[in-house]
């Protein structure tokens, strides 16, 4: 069992620290993606779930497929706070307490359930391993008791730290899948290429409504490893005319600055959604509200939904702002990035348009894309149209990402492209319902390649799991 634990605890001993008897626990951080947790006072056994109760069993190699399945769990971004951890299991639940008994439930999405499926890493009774405990009752932590698990008070003993101390292993049940490319619920995912390295910036998914506040950055060189950068803005310190749906961020290079386009709304007050933008020095920030007033405010323009925003710049280096759900609408930014005139607004609606606009650029032809139908539905797809210039007009050309039930992928939509820097090799990044249990706001990120056919047209994209 050792040799398993040495597998993942080189990437956990870096951040979680050594507790001193009867000394104060100190945070931990724990490294994202599938793992198993074995028990430090009970080798060869696991934390896993069984009739929705969590337990603490043995597993070995000639364990059932099930019970390596039921073992291991996905550490994802706490659904309640991005400073701790929630845990996903093979079936896309995920462990919380109820009357203080640890089990597995569906994500609902509220703010009770998002507190009971956060726990905070905190340092483990021995060196490499960790203790997690409640979000929202932070003096209690998973501990086993008669093998089953339980969220108890904290108690100033060697045998407690003992029971409730894990190790973070390699998982019995090892990922299958390329995707999702960011362990957890994001969608919204804008992508883009900054001095060489690809940044994605997500929307932060799960919960009810698309009431979440804050955004994160992450970055990669090669599509595949992505590093979390944390929180780049949050709506709660950070702006002052919004506190919720921090929705679909975009950001844009110029001036030699990072420009972050996104949509927020107030908890009370005018809840409507508008538009705000942020700036920064660096593509994973901070960021910092550029204006202290929304840049397009939701009574700004008759018809459609402020939400949605995404910037264009073309090869002159003039930028263009696209928007809106329901009406599209588009506007020649000013050199600061930061206005434009309103009398130059267009609107630039085409057929089955619903949300989400990108465009670009690729061999002197100009590329509008969006989503259609809504993103609750498995239906929720791509379609573009080609143009001769940023405003059009556009010609229709089809859907070319759309759902895969034989493979139980659904509601792929809210794309972005990017171009392989110094190359004509295309990415698409969008999202889709988390597989294999997710819905509308439980969402995950993909990315695939995105190809062309010799007259220009984009081949449809097949989505992969």
């Amino acid at each position: 069992m050792r040799l398993r634990s040495l597998l993942v605890l080189s990437a956990v001993a870096a951040a979680a620290f050594v507790v001193v008897a009867d000394g104060p626990a100190q945070a931990a951080t724990l490294p994202t993606g599938a793992v198993s947790l074995e028990a430090t006072n009970q080798a060869g056994r696991y934390v896993r779930h069984i009739d929705y109760l969590g337990q603490l069993d043995p597993v070995t190699s000639s364990s059932a497929n099930q019970t390596k399945l039921d073992a291991t769990f996905t550490v994802v971004n706490g659904l309640a706070s991005p400073t701790c951890y929630s845990f996903q299991t093979k079936t896309g639940m995920f462990l919380r307490h109820r009357d203080y008994r640890i089990r597995v439930d569906p994500n609902t999405g509220d703010a009770t359930f998002r507190a009971d499926a956060t726990f905070c890493a905190v340092d483990g009774s021995v060196s490499g391993s960790v203790a997690l405990a409640s979000y929202n009752y932070p003096n209690r932590r998973i501990r086993h008791r008669d093998y089953a698990l339980w969220i108890d008070a904290y108690q100033d003993t060697a045998a407690f730290r003992a029971d409730s101390s894990f190790r973070l292993v390699a998982p019995w049940a090892p990922r299958t899948t390329k995707g999702p490319v960011i362990p957890g619920l994001f969608a919204d995912p804008h992508i883009a290429v900054f001095n060489g390295r690809y940044y994605l910036y997500p929307t932060t998914d799960g919960y009810a409504s698309w009431a979440g506040t804050y955004y994160k950055a992450f970055s990669s060189t090669d599509l595949v490893n992505w590093t979390d950068h944390g929180v780049i803005l949050d709506h709660g310190p950070d702006v002052s005319w919004a506190d919720n749906s921090a929705w679909a961020p975009a950001v844009a290079s110029a001036n030699g600055r990072y420009y972050l386009y996104f949509s927020g709304g107030a908890a009370s007050g005018n809840t409507a959604k508008q538009l705000g933008v942020a700036v920064a020095d660096s593509p994973t920030g901070p960021f910092r509200d550029a204006l202290g007033r929304p840049l397009i405010r939701s009574d700004q323009f008759s018809g459609g939904q402020a939400i949605d925003p995404m910037v264009f710049t073309d090869d002159d280096g003039q930028s263009y702002l696209y928007w809106g759900q329901g009406v599209a609408r588009a506007v020649r930014l000013n050199a600061d990035m930061t206005s434009f005139d309103a009398a130059q607004v267009r609107v630039v609606t085409p057929s089955g348009y619903n949300e989400a606009p990108f465009v670009f650029k690729r061999n002197g032809q100009y590329y509008f894309m969006w989503s259609e139908n809504d993103t609750r539905s498995e239906d929720y797809r791509v379609a573009y149209a080609t143009g001769p210039s940023p405003l059009g007009p556009w010609t229709r050309r089809g859907v070319v990402l759309q759902k895969r039930l034989e493979v139980g992928i659904k509601g792929t939509g809210h794309h972005s492209v990017v171009r392989a820097p110094g190359s004509d090799t295309w990415h698409i990044a969008y999202h889709r319902f988390a597989v294999p249990a997710g819905n509308g706001t439980n969402r995950e990120t993909a990315i695939d390649q995105m190809e062309f056919n010799t007259d220009g047209t984009i081949r449809p994209v097949v989505p992969t799991l």
